[in-house]
């Protein structure tokens, strides 16, 4: 058995220089990193779909549009996420080059191994986003989609859509059915 000597917490800024040097993409959070695992294909679908719809709604309109490679900062200090989308309107963030930290929307693609991390911790993260207006999880095994939205007393509520359903996003003004974020999805096995 080899010994594997406790990571050393790193600061957002070692952070930012040690990850330029690696092949793949990690997340940060409490000074530490994690790895960033590649998804599936209909994972991969879903977020194109869903990447060109909101592109296409939201050309001219002074939105930026952007997915996965894009890293999200909940503050300076981190948390630093990977999204598989997301939507910011916010002027901060119209000349920014590596980092996102004024999204008003920030969509999660769920697979079996980040789903409990994106609906727990994460979750948790992303509420402390002053200009986060809308929270996306979809489901790539099922026709799924659950929005959380804060209502007027900040208590953030759950909107769910399923099959046949029109989703809205209220945070982009823009509205589509379910089937759109599926079209050519083959969704993954759901385990029994």
């Amino acid at each position: 058995m080899v010994a594997i000597p406790k990571p050393v917490p790193m600061t957002p800024q070692e952070y930012f220089d040690w990850e330029e040097k690696q092949p793949i993409k990690y997340e940060y959070m409490n000074g530490q990193v994690f790895a960033m695992t590649g998804g599936t294909i209909p994972h991969n679908d879903i977020a194109v779909n869903l990447t060109v719809a909101l592109k296409n709604h939201l050309r001219g309109k002074g939105y930026k549009v952007l997915m996965a490679d894009v890293k999200l900062g909940v503050s300076e200090k981190g948390p630093f996420y990977y999204p598989d989308v997301m939507v910011t309107c916010d002027e901060r963030d119209r000349r920014a080059i590596k980092i996102i930290y004024y999204p008003c929307l920030v969509v999660e693609v769920l697979s079996p191994g980040t789903e409990a991390f994106n609906r727990g911790k994460k979750f948790k993260n992303y509420r402390n986003i002053s200009t986060l207006k809308e929270y996306v999880l979809i489901d790539a095994r099922e026709m799924t989609v659950e929005c959380f939205r804060p209502n007027e007393n900040g208590v953030w509520e759950l909107y769910n859509y399923g099959e046949g359903d029109e989703v809205t996003l209220t945070s982009v003004d823009f509205s589509f059915p379910i089937e759109m974020l599926y079209e050519d999805v083959v969704l993954e096995e759901v385990e029994e």
